[in-house]
C-alpha cells in the first residue's frame, strides 16, 4: 500500500503551477503603467510627471501591501489572500477605466491596484516556496521569479498591441477579466501547507504526523534588532529602485526620447523578460549551491555597470545588447534574498519578514518611478537618473557581503 503513495506525484508541484499563474497575472498588471504611460498621456491630457506619480503610488502601495499580505498568509494561508488579491485586481482595473481625473486615477490605477497586486505578487511566491520546499527551495523561488519575467514577456507585447487596437482602457479591461477568471481556480486548487495533505516539504513522508511549523508572533521585534534584516531591506530597496522603478516604468518612454517606436521598446522589455526568465532560473539553481551573499553582490554590481553605460548606448543593436545583459539579473536577486530571509528568521516567518523586506523594494521602486519622471521633466533627459541608480546598485553589492554568512549563522527554528 505504501508504494502507490510514494509514487504519487508531489502535490507541491501543482501548487507551484497555480502560483505561477497568479504571478503571471500580477506581473502583467504591474507592467501596465509602463506600457500605457504615453497612450494615457495622449488620452487624458495629463503630464508625464502626474502619470508617473500615479504609477509610483501603485508601486508604493504594492510594497506596503507586502507586510500585510505576508502577515495574512502566515495567519490565514496563501489561498485566501491570493484569491482576494485577484478579485481586487479585477475591481481596480475595471474602475480605472472610468477615471478621467488625476485624483480618480491615483485612487484606482494607483492605490487600489497596488493593494490588489501586492496581495498576490509580493510575497506569495516566497511563502509558497518556503512552506512546500526545502532542498529545492531556491529552484522553486527561481521558477516564481521566472514566472514574473514571463508575465512581462507575455503581457508587454500583448498590452502594447491591445492598447493600439482597443485603447489603454480596453486593454485594462482585458487584464481585469483575466484576473476575475483566475480567482476561482486559485481558490479551488491552492492549499496552504503540505501538512494539510499529510506531507512534509519536498514530498517527504514520516511514520508519525509532523506538526506544521507555526509563525512567531514576535518575529518582527527580533528582525528590527537584526543587522541582517536592515541589510537585506536596504539592498532590496536598491533592487526595486534600479529595476521596476527606473527601468520598468520609464524604459519605453526613454526609447521614445531616442526616436524609437513603442513597439520596439516593448520588444526590448520583452527581451529583458526572456533573459530574466533564464537568469532567475539559474539564480535559483545556484542559490541552492552557492553562498547567496556572493550572488547578491555579483548581481548588484553587474546591474550598476549596465545602468551606467545605458545613457552611452546608441539605439539599435547596442540597446538590444543592454536589454540582454540587464535582463539576466532583473529579478535574479529574489532567490538569494528569500533564502537568506528563510535561513535567518525561519520558514514559518518568511511571509511576515520578507513582506517588510519586499516593502522596502517597492518603496525604492516607487521613489525611482516618481523621480525618473521628475528628472526627465526638469533635465530633459533620463541620464542623471540612470547614473544615480548605477551608483546605488554598486553600493548595494558591497552591503550584501555584510549579511551574516549562512555557514556562521546559528540554526534558527522553522
Amino acid at each position: 500500500m505504501t508504494r502507490p503513495e510514494a509514487a504519487r506525484p508531489y502535490y507541491g508541484w501543482v501548487i507551484v503551477g497555480i502560483t505561477v499563474l497568479a504571478l503571471l497575472i500580477a506581473a502583467g498588471a504591474r507592467s501596465a503603467p509602463g506600457v500605457f504611460l504615453l497612450p494615457m498621456q495622449d488620452s487624458l491630457g495629463l503630464s508625464r510627471a502626474t502619470l508617473s506619480f500615479s504609477a509610483s503610488l501603485g508601486l508604493l502601495v504594492f510594497g506596503l501591501a507586502a507586510p500585510l499580505s505576508g502577515r495574512l498568509m502566515d495567519v490565514f494561508g496563501p489561498r485566501r489572500v491570493a484569491t482576494a488579491g485577484l478579485l481586487l485586481v479585477a475591481l481596480s482595473f475595471g474602475l480605472s477605466t472610468l477615471a478621467h481625473s488625476a485624483l480618480a486615477l491615483h485612487l484606482t490605477w494607483g492605490l487600489l491596484s497596488g493593494l490588489g497586486t501586492g496581495l498576490v505578487g509580493s510575497v506569495l511566491g516566497a511563502t509558497v516556496a518556503t512552506r512546500w520546499f526545502v532542498r529545492k527551495r531556491g529552484l522553486v523561488v527561481g521558477m516564481f521569479g521566472a514566472a514574473t519575467s514571463a508575465g512581462q514577456l507575455l503581457f508587454i507585447p500583448l498590452l502594447t498591441g491591445w492598447a493600439g487596437r482597443l485603447g489603454w482602457s480596453g486593454a485594462t479591461l482585458v487584464i481585469a477579466g483575466v484576473a476575475l477568471l483566475l480567482a476561482p481556480v486559485v481558490w479551488s486548487l491552492l492549499r496552504d501547507r503540505p501538512e494539510q495533505l499529510g506531507l512534509q516539504p519536498d514530498g517527504d513522508r514520516h511514520a508519525l504526523p509532523m506538526p506544521a511549523p507555526t509563525p512567531d508572533p514576535g518575529v518582527m521585534r527580533r528582525a528590527l534588532k537584526s543587522r541582517d534584516f536592515w541589510l537585506l531591506s536596504t539592498t532590496f530597496f536598491v533592487c526595486g529602485f534600479t529595476s521596476n522603478g527606473i527601468i520598468g516604468t520609464h524604459f519605453i518612454a526613454y526609447c521614445g526620447d531616442l526616436g524609437l517606436t513603442a513597439g520596439f521598446a516593448a520588444g526590448m522589455l520583452a527581451l529583458m523578460g526572456a533573459f530574466n526568465f533564464m537568469g532567475t532560473l539559474a539564480s535559483g539553481y545556484f542559490t541552492d549551491r552557492v553562498d547567496p551573499r556572493f550572488l547578491l553582490a555579483l548581481y548588484y554590481v553587474f546591474r550598476g555597470v549596465s545602468l551606467a553605460i545605458l545613457p552611452l548606448v546608441p539605439p539599435g543593436l547596442a540597446l538590444t545588447a543592454f536589454a540582454v545583459l540587464f535582463g539576466l539579473d532583473y529579478i535574479a536577486t529574489v532567490p538569494p534574498t528569500t533564502a537568506l530571509t528563510a535561513d535567518t528568521f525561519g520558514r514559518a516567518n518568511v511571509g511576515t519578514v520578507y513582506g517588510w523586506i519586499f516593502c522596502a523594494h517597492q518603496v525604492g521602486a516607487a521613489l525611482a518611478s516618481w523621480l525618473g519622471g521628475a528628472v526627465r521633466d526638469s533635465a530633459g533627459s533620463y541620464g542623471p537618473a540612470f547614473i544615480a541608480a548605477a551608483v546605488l546598485a554598486v553600493a548595494a553589492g558591497v552591503l550584501a557581503l555584510g549579511v551574516t554568512s549562512p555557514a556562521r549563522r546559528a540554526v534558527r527554528p522553522a
